[in-house]
């Protein structure tokens, strides 16, 4: 009777992916073969066979994950030409340079679960606003950014000059304004290493964080006389469909040239990927390839009716994912598998 070769052991081949890399990389080769543990590396894995091929990544931030200091492992990305596009919320677009300049007075509250209304009334009359576990401290934090944004709304509004939210956070980085200020290394905001490479940000639902609240504000009281200085929403997905028309190509593998890595769900997800059903069945430009790669990250519970639960195949239906697109779900806590997804892609 013949002998048949045994299959080769996923953990073998990952090993050997593993090999060039760091110990973070290696341990995860090691450890993560079932589950969700095992989802995350397969993750990573396809992130790094779609850049291969020649295609670009578009990621997507939800929740707080500035104030959880994503930048740390976000910004390398950035630098090392691992992500070429970023959609997040109002709140993380902020909270990033919020750190950068007030982190020294940021406070922990580890035993946050236990907090009593008065405890949080307490948080409140010091203007600490709590995410979490971490307290921002408003006048530090919010106020200093308020002032210096504030300049900037009013300068382009006197000249009759519109930008996008991203384009004035770019402006107040590089006017240099704020370096004297900075109180956690450069390198570990993802802001600045956007800014450096003049990463394409696209914003959704901005109005709704705190500096768009303080534009609202502004607007009210005069200082801006324009409400459209500040460019938002509907212009955001013009921009984002010229982009992507431009820039998606097919790779040699018959997927889109753009990736799609969604941590958290909500706005900062369900806006950008609706760009391509968009680019296909309103302005009938066919030819658009759909996204090449998706991957969620999300602790959502898969429910009825739940965008932010749903598997990705139900995207199939909607024409932004294809029967043949790379599709990946972690169902965990995203500042814990982000990092480690990055690290594999880094090298690490």
């Amino acid at each position: 009777m013949l002998k048949t070769k045994a299959p080769s052991k996923p953990e073998a081949a990952n090993a050997r992916l593993a090999k060039p890399k760091g110990p973070v990389s290696k341990f995860i080769a090691h450890s993560y073969r079932h589950f969700n543990a095992a989802a995350l590396l397969d993750a990573a894995k396809g992130y790094e066979t779609h850049l291969a091929a020649g295609g670009k990544m578009l990621v997507t931030i939800a929740g707080a994950m500035s104030t959880a200091e994503l930048g740390i492992s976000l910004a390398e990305m950035i630098r090392q030409d691992k992500i070429h596009a970023i959609v997040c919320t109002g709140a993380n677009l902020e909270e990033d340079i919020f750190n950068l300049v007030a982190h020294d007075y940021y406070e922990r509250v580890p035993h946050y679960r236990n907090l009593t209304a008065a405890d949080e009334q307490a948080l409140l009359d010091r203007h600490m606003n709590r995410v979490t576990d971490t307290c921002i401290p408003e006048m530090e934090a919010m106020r200093r950014i308020e002032k210096a944004v504030l300049e900037e709304w009013v300068k382009a509004d006197r000249a009759g000059e519109r930008y996008f939210p991203h384009e004035f956070m770019y402006k107040i980085l590089r006017g240099g304004k704020l370096k004297k200020s900075y109180q956690i290394d450069p390198k570990n905001s993802w802001m600045l290493a956007a800014c450096e490479r003049n990463l394409p940000i696209i914003v959704p639902g901005w109005e709704d964080a705190t500096l768009g609240n303080m534009y609202a504000a502004a607007v009210i009281r005069g200082d801006v006389k324009n409400v459209h200085t500040v460019r938002t929403g509907i212009e955001y997905m013009t921009w984002l469909a010229q982009y992507y028309t431009q820039t998606a190509k097919p790779l040699r593998n018959g997927e889109g040239s753009i990736g799609f890595f969604q941590i958290g769900g909500g706005i900062a997800g369900d806006f950008p990927i609706c760009v391509v059903p968009m680019l296909h069945q309103d302005l009938e430009r066919r030819s658009v390839p759909l996204w090449g790669y998706f991957c969620q990250i999300s602790d959502s519970t898969t429910s009825y009716g739940s965008y932010s639960g749903a598997v990705p195949n139900e995207k199939i239906t909607w024409g932004k994912l294809g029967q043949k697109t790379p599709k990946y779900i972690v169902e965990s806590d995203a500042t814990i598998v982000a990092p480690l997804i990055f690290a594999w892609v880094l090298g690490q």
